[in-house]
């Protein structure tokens, strides 16, 4: 039996990679802020961390905050992980981290640097944006009378279980370094997505695409956080919001 502990574990995500670890037989430990026996800040370190890490044969690391600190996270974690001679480090990031210059995309490649030079065996999969993101994002914008849309940017969505499914493996195995990215199975427009949204929670709105301004508009028009060569994903967003519903289309 394999004993691994997932950073962010009860989150969207660490959550269902702890169900699937657990569901393939190894030894799970929850880390996150308020899960015991390991409720621990990881910007602040410390004992319990000590704890969590302490005969890991891996650590999936899947806990992120977009108000900050992802930085100084990973620099305890990756320190703890070091002194407890844990051997691989899984780290889950996002497609594009490298060639969109957006605020989070910037820390989340900060963090993939700071794995590679841990000095632990390490692993990174990119995945492209899971379908409950693009859902929440369009269930905020259709709160207007006009849902505004950034004109001319596709997505990519993927499903946050199937994501789920390939860091398990990833974290049973050998260090494989930076794994082939991993994208939801349609390049979608924006426009297709919200229309999709929109019929599956019963809303009527019309759609407005508004050019936006910046480098990081460009490179999410250009296509940087899109992976069609990879796209590995099974589930739709179609088949996301019918699920989400209990109502078949």
């Amino acid at each position: 039996m394999t004993t691994i502990l997932v950073t962010g574990g009860t989150g969207t995500l660490g959550r269902l990679v702890t169900e699937r670890l657990r569901a393939d037989g190894h030894e799970v430990r929850v880390l996150s802020r308020h899960a015991q026996p390991y409720a621990v800040d990881l910007r602040e370190g410390g004992s319990g961390l000590e704890a969590a890490v302490a005969g890991a044969d891996a650590i999936v690391h899947c806990a992120t905050s977009p108000r900050g600190g992802d930085e100084r996270a990973a620099e305890q974690l990756i320190a703890a992980a070091r002194r407890a001679g844990v051997p691989h480090l899984v780290y889950i990031s996002i497609v594009g981290v490298d060639a969109v210059p957006f605020g989070y995309y910037r820390t989340k490649r900060a963090v993939e640097k700071q794995v590679e030079e841990s000095g632990l065996g390490w692993t990174i999969l990119r995945a492209t944006q899971f379908h409950d993101l693009v859902a929440q994002v369009l269930g905020g914008l259709s709160r207007l009378p006009v849902l505004l849309l950034p004109a001319g940017v596709s997505d990519q969505p993927v499903e946050t279980a199937e994501v789920a499914e390939r860091l398990a493996a990833l974290a049973a195995g050998a260090p494989a370094g930076r794994v082939e990215d991993m994208g939801g199975p349609e390049v979608r427009t924006f426009r297709s997505l919200a229309r999709a949204h929109l019929r599956a929670v019963g809303k009527r709105r019309p759609l407005l695409e508004v050019r936006l301004p910046g480098k990081a508009y460009r490179a999410f028009r250009e296509g940087h956080h899109l992976t069609p060569g990879h796209a590995a994903g099974k589930g739709t967003f179609e088949d996301f919001l019918e699920a989400r519903s209990g109502n078949p289309r």
